[in-house]
């Protein structure tokens, strides 16, 4: 058995940290970062609430992952050559949205955004593809952790930090132009990642690429429910997340830089010790139990909105919840990606990782994005925050029924 030590600091293992932090990066600037703006920029709750449709290509990624699968830029390999090409643009997308504003320019704001989200998309398909080849079993479950911790410490920066330099010192422009350069200094440590011991040999085809992954999930048993364990599994999580940057500002009376401050300190220390307690439990109580706890956790944790919404508004109730969300949402993400990482054949990580996490975002985007406004107008935020940890139940209790396909996917060490 590989120990916790030496598999967190597996050259397979390490690099996932960066590469994690660049997939997590462009979401909050095309979400919450950019919701907190066109909130102080005065735009009505409405049209905040359709710019989370900008996550699109997240839930329709799938589509193009076959074309990532078959091809390969001529550098890098079949997995790290898309991954630097997609943080390249997405550098120069980032920087770009720094030139509009969502007071005067909203529909070219957006429309960028959606560019942006399609090039942070296709990254996700070919870093999915590549953490899933590039990983020895054992080191799954730390892998998984630590591409959690990185992209939840890049939605901190992005979330967190990026709120408080637009506020106090950058202005939003020039935040953006920063996230644009952090996005091109990841890059670079794709250059120096490995290689996949053993690198899966490209589909003969395009029109293989598409068939051959489908038809070898679906041939599974159970398949189509565990489809709608993945889109059930984060919903609770979705809703109570969808408007929280709005929420904190309008609906609990923080400032911009408090809600920040708050984010980049306690959020990221809560990520930090929720992606490493995640692999270490993970390791030692397998897939389907760590899902099951976290999951619980993840709703449960919905809770400290509706005393945020029910209280007055104090620094440190909201540190304590940002906190808690946050730890409680690293562990059940950790657990979420490393299932997705179990169902997915090595001969087609690419598509069928795409197919699974796209799934994942279809809660988050066509049902948490657009619903939420008029569930808040209707119910007021805090029967709205007690509503989300019901909406978590129905994934925990297919989780339960499914719990024997989910077992049989742990394996041996």
């Amino acid at each position: 058995m590989v120990s916790a030590s030496n598999v967190y600091t597996s050259p397979r293992v390490v690099p996932l940290l960066v590469l994690g932090f660049a997939s997590g990066l462009p979401l909050a600037l095309t979400s919450g970062t950019l919701q907190a703006w066109a909130t102080v920029s005065k735009v009505s709750l409405q049209d905040i609430g359709f710019l989370t449709l900008i996550g699109s290509a997240y839930t329709l990624k799938f589509l193009w992952a076959p074309f990532v699968d078959r091809y390969a830029p001529p550098f890098l390999g079949r997995r790290r050559g898309w991954i630097f090409l997609m943080q390249i643009l997405l550098a120069l997308a980032i920087a770009a949205m720094g030139l509009f504003s969502p007071a005067g320019h909203l529909g070219a704001l957006a429309a960028l955004a959606v560019g942006v989200a399609f090039l942070s998309a296709t990254q996700d398909i070919a870093f999915d593809a590549y953490s899933t080849d590039v990983l020895r079993k054992p080191e799954m479950a730390a892998g998984a952790a630590v591409k959690v911790l990185g992209y939840r410490i890049a939605m901190i920066v992005s979330g967190g930090l990026a709120l408080i330099l637009a506020d106090k010192w950058l202005g939003w422009g020039h935040t953006y132009f920063a996230m644009g350069l952090l996005m091109a200094l990841c890059a670079f440590v794709t250059l120096i990642s490995p290689e996949p011991e053993s690198p899966g040999r490209p589909p003969r085809n395009l029109g293989l690429a598409v068939i051959e992954p489908l038809a070898e999930f679906f041939s599974r048993r159970g398949a189509m429910t565990v489809l709608l364990l993945i889109v059930l599994y984060k919903l609770g999580d979705a809703f109570a997340g969808a408007l929280s940057t709005t929420f904190l500002l309008r609906g609990a009376g923080f400032s911009v830089s408090e809600v920040g401050t708050v984010n980049k300190v306690f959020g990221l220390a809560a990520t930090i010790v929720g992606a490493l307690l995640g692999g270490s439990l993970m390791a030692r109580m397998g897939l389907y139990r760590s899902l099951m706890l976290f999951g619980i956790l993840q709703a449960v944790s919905n809770f400290g909105y509706w005393v945020l919404a029910v209280t007055p508004p104090h620094l440190y109730s909201m540190a304590l919840v940002v906190a808690v969300e946050n730890l409680c949402g690293g562990l059940g993400t950790a657990a979420f990606v490393a299932l997705l990482m179990a169902l997915c054949k090595h001969e087609f990580s690419a598509t069928q990782f795409a197919l699974l996490s796209a799934l994942s975002a279809v809660g988050r985007t066509y049902l948490a994005g657009p619903l939420t406004p008029p569930l808040v107008e209707h119910l007021g935020w805090p029967t709205f925050f007690m509503a989300t940890v019901l909406i978590a139940l129905p994934g925990l209790l297919l989780l339960w029924w499914r719990r024997a396909e989910i077992r049989a996917l742990e394996g041996p060490g």
